[in-house]
């Protein structure tokens, strides 16, 4: 960052390189990459720390889904000694170590309030507002002025929370799994959890646990697969088979192992869709769920499943088909979503490069190991660039320099 100037009561700063917001696994390992080449950038985050959603946003229990080497960011591998499977707080440690060992620039508390590209001069202006509250007083108003603007936000950056009819007759907890950390609270309780992805699925097994008692509502259809498919991570045999097969035919590998392995998990009220857990993946985003122990729960009557909801009664909930249920607490494993659209003023690219220097890493739905794979090209993009511009910067000062000293 080179320059700092007052603009009235807002502050612009000329950033001498990428301008990347976010500082999760995506944003660093942008950094990073970017730094091996030689070019230098500031990362914007509007939390007070990085990978804000695996520090503050996610339960005590969790572990990576996928062995590690599906998960570790480019040029830094995982520590020897850190188990297949890491836990949320060795992921974290790894990403702290991460960006201390290539010194990347963060910029904390500051949230981007809008990003436009200015065709008048070639540049993208991006303004911020500083303050972990996101204040948006014309003294706490940054603007950046860059070259190339790398959107790192992820898909994850809002809760999705969904209107339910009767949420305000209901008169119990209602929260949102960001919220939620362990099952200790919840002994004794009925405990509604609306989803059925990874995160219901280990919410339920972790109330489990703490002796809750969890009911899973399931409103779509879901893959369910095991962790492990004879002994090899499924998802590393799903990798392998895909170096010689179609994603139809590996589907069909993987389903005929799974219901080996599972048995029919229809029978408990858990559907399969009807495209394989792959294509499914490919053309929807929807993540199968790799399953860690939940299933058998579910078999013995543990974690009870039941259809969606209708409404809400005050303590209960009535569903669809009906039946009314006495609830303590509801958790609500819906996912989440996007932000980009409320501040980026220009459209968003399809793939990891759009036009006028605007790139994106995280959204391609194939997890850590598609982020890291954008992070080296964005950064590969960008050095080709950068580099040819210092070459010429590099002539013309020499060129300057000729001129002068014969003057």
């Amino acid at each position: 960052m080179a320059h700092l100037a007052d603009h009235g009561k807002r502050r612009c700063r000329w950033v001498n390189g990428p301008l990347v917001v976010g500082a999760g696994p995506s944003g660093l390992a942008v950094g990073a990459c970017l730094k091996e080449h030689g070019v230098p950038s500031v990362i914007l985050e509007r939390s007070n720390c990085i990978a804000s959603l695996w520090q503050s946003r996610v339960y005590d229990r969790l572990k990576l889904h996928l062995p590690k080497q599906f998960c570790q960011l480019p040029k830094l591998p995982f520590p020897e000694d850190f188990p297949e499977y890491p836990s949320k707080n060795q992921f974290v440690d790894y990403l702290e170590s991460y960006a201390a060992h290539f010194q990347l620039n963060k910029r904390f508390d500051e949230t981007v309030v809008s990003a436009k590209h200015d065709n008048t001069c070639g540049m993208w202006r991006v303004r911020t507002c500083v303050g972990r509250h996101g204040s948006r007083g014309r003294r706490n108003e940054v603007e950046y002025i860059c070259q190339w603007l790398v959107v790192a936000t992820g898909e994850n950056a809002e809760c999705v929370v969904p209107e339910m009819e009767g949420s305000e007759e209901f008169g119990r907890q209602v929260m949102h799994t960001s919220d939620y950390r362990s099952g200790e609270a919840y002994r004794g309780r009925q405990v509604l959890v609306v989803g059925c992805g990874n995160s219901a699925m280990e919410v339920c097994l972790d109330l489990c646990h703490h002796n809750a008692f969890p009911t899973m509502v399931v409103r779509d259809a879901v893959h369910v697969l095991p962790r492990e498919t004879f002994g090899r991570s499924t998802f590393e045999l799903a990798v392998s088979l895909m170096k010689w097969l179609p994603v139809k035919l590996v589907d069909k590998v993987l389903l005929i192992s799974s219901w080996m392995i599972l048995g029919n998990i229809e029978k408990y009220g858990l559907r399969r869709p009807s495209l394989g857990p792959l294509e499914l993946k490919n053309t929807q985003g929807k993540t199968p769920v790799l399953d860690i122990g939940a299933l058998q729960k579910i078999k013995t009557g543990e974690i009870k499943v039941v259809p969606g909801i209708k409404r809400l009664l005050h303590g209960r909930a009535e569903l669809v088909d009906g039946r009314i249920l006495d609830v303590d607490s509801i958790i609500l494993a819906t996912g989440y979503h996007s932000n980009v659209h409320s501040w980026l003023q220009v459209a968003f690219p399809d793939g990891w490069k759009g036009g006028s220097g605007l790139y994106a890493v995280g959204f391609t739905r194939r997890g850590l190991s598609g982020a890291s794979m954008d992070a080296v090209k964005i950064a590969e993009d960008i050095g080709r660039v950068w580099k040819e511009e210092t070459r010429q910067a590099k002539r013309i000062t020499a060129c300057h320099r000729r001129c002068t000293s014969q003057n």
